[in-house]
């Protein structure tokens, strides 16, 4: 049985008159990465800071391998927030090694290891310059580095590409993938749902304070898909367009030079080698493919239906 690294049950947090999370549970499996999903204002930060025992809940449990959280597991958790807080005026490398003593590193140590990561991610010549001679990307690439540096059991990355560009968003991404195949444990928070579907294993999406939906990517992609299939075909297009009026539900079809575009849906107890027979009678088919939604549309339609029933 799979282990879990991190549980919340059932976790309430009140500020004011403003319930931040309401009985909310989520549970992060070892060696994995969770995206915890929301549109902003949702909870998420207010999750992950009880997480870091930043804050804490009123109420509900936190576990850690399988055990009651306790201020001595922070030292095993690294925490990318979305608000850098580098300290301007500080040299980099000096201010790198500071940070890794804060997390159990002695100074050899520290300084061997983010030499190892300035040449990795090439910015040796940064070591002696102050923090805000940097641009915002180049801050970001510190604080990834001295996050990880410590080799943590999980990961929390709050919005981790945020301002960086395709290259180093690439660069960033991979070397988030790496430390999941090392076995890292990962959780990691974003709006991003293209990045959500590259790197996730398994999704958590809070709305209005709750969870409204938890599960394996894939899983939840197929619970989401529908009976719709999109075919591209070298052939009569009017034929086409007679075949699926009659017997099935014609969503949109496009006429090309060469090779034209349909999509239709399935009436309820058909299935889809009915429509691909009667489609390779008339026309060659080039592609035949079930529609399968995006982490973006799930997201949209979750959180739209999650408002309206409220």
């Amino acid at each position: 049985m799979d282990m879990n690294i991190f549980e919340a049950k059932k976790i309430n947090k009140l500020y004011a008159n403003h319930q931040a999370l309401k009985d909310v549970s989520i549970e992060v499996p070892e060696g994995l990465i969770y995206g915890l999903l929301g549109p902003n204002g949702a909870g998420k930060t207010t999750l992950i800071r009880i997480i870091n025992q930043i804050t804490a809940p009123d109420s509900g449990d936190l576990l850690f391998k399988g055990k009651p959280l306790t201020a001595e597991d922070v030292m095993r958790i690294g925490y990318l927030p979305e608000e850098r807080g580098l300290y301007k005026k500080m040299k980099v490398g000096e201010q790198a090694i500071y940070l890794a003593r804060l997390k159990g590193l002695n100074r050899p140590e520290a300084v061997r290891k983010l030499r190892f990561w300035f040449e990795k991610f090439d910015i040796q010549p940064w070591w002696n310059k102050k923090v805000q001679e940097l641009s915002k990307g180049m801050q970001q690439k510190i604080q990834f580095i001295v996050t990880i540096l410590h080799e943590p059991e999980l990961l929390i990355f709050d919005e981790p590409f945020s301002g960086f560009d395709p290259i180093n968003t690439n660069l960033l991404k991979n070397e988030i993938l790496k430390l999941k195949e090392n076995g890292t444990s990962i959780i990691f928070s974003t709006h991003n749902m293209g990045s959500v579907e590259e790197v996730c294993d398994h999704i958590a999406l809070i709305n209005h304070s709750e969870k409204i939906l938890d599960g394996k990517v894939e899983s939840i992609k197929n619970d989401f898909s529908s009976n719709c299939y999109e075919c591209l075909y070298m052939g009569d297009y009017d034929k086409v367009q007679k075949i699926v009026d009659s017997e099935f539900i014609l969503e949109e079809h496009k006429k090309n030079h060469t090779t034209h575009y349909m999509k239709a849906s399935l009436r309820d107890g058909q299935e889809n080698n009915v429509l691909l027979a009667k489609l390779m009678n008339e026309v060659t088919i080039t592609s035949f493919n079930k529609v399968v939604p995006t982490m973006d549309d799930i997201f949209i339609k979750v959180v739209q239906e999650a408002s309206v029933n409220n």
